[in-house]
């Protein structure tokens, strides 16, 4: 199944899902697989300062991780191609109007928006305004 890479349609199609779960980003030097399994991580990134895991708040908590903001996934339903342009630029300038930061996460079927927590509900209204101007 190929993805979509026509922008009117994505944004057309969009469907952001607000998924209630609190997340955090945390980072570890050492990931093993015990560990690994353990943390059961969202996403995971290694950069050459460590590994950024993103994790449920609940897990982050229950193992003593640090964070600095609490985040909120919205899933974007439709399967957009990772070879789509500007779709993840139209989302993150729909947000940033509202003054909301964006961290943007391709996978292979959808795009996830991790935004502050505190802002989910603005966010959501956000994209659907955005949407709103291509039906």
């Amino acid at each position: 199944m190929v993805g979509e890479t026509d922008l009117t349609t994505l944004l057309v199609g969009l469907k952001p899902i607000l998924q209630p779960e609190p997340y955090v980003f945390v980072s570890v030097l050492v990931l093993d697989t015990e560990v690994f399994e353990r943390l059961n991580p969202k996403v995971l990134f290694r950069e050459k300062e460590g590994v950024t895991l993103v994790l449920l708040q609940s897990v982050a908590d229950a193992e003593g991780f640090t964070y600095e903001t609490v985040f909120n996934c919205i899933t974007c339903e439709i399967h957009s191609s990772l070879e789509a342009v500007g779709l993840t630029a139209a989302m993150s300038q729909a947000l940033t109007k509202v003054g909301i930061s964006a961290n943007v996460i391709a996978a292979f079927y959808h795009d996830h928006i991790f935004v502050p927590q505190r802002d989910a509900h603005n966010a959501m209204a956000a994209l659907n305004s955005l949407v709103a101007e291509y039906n």
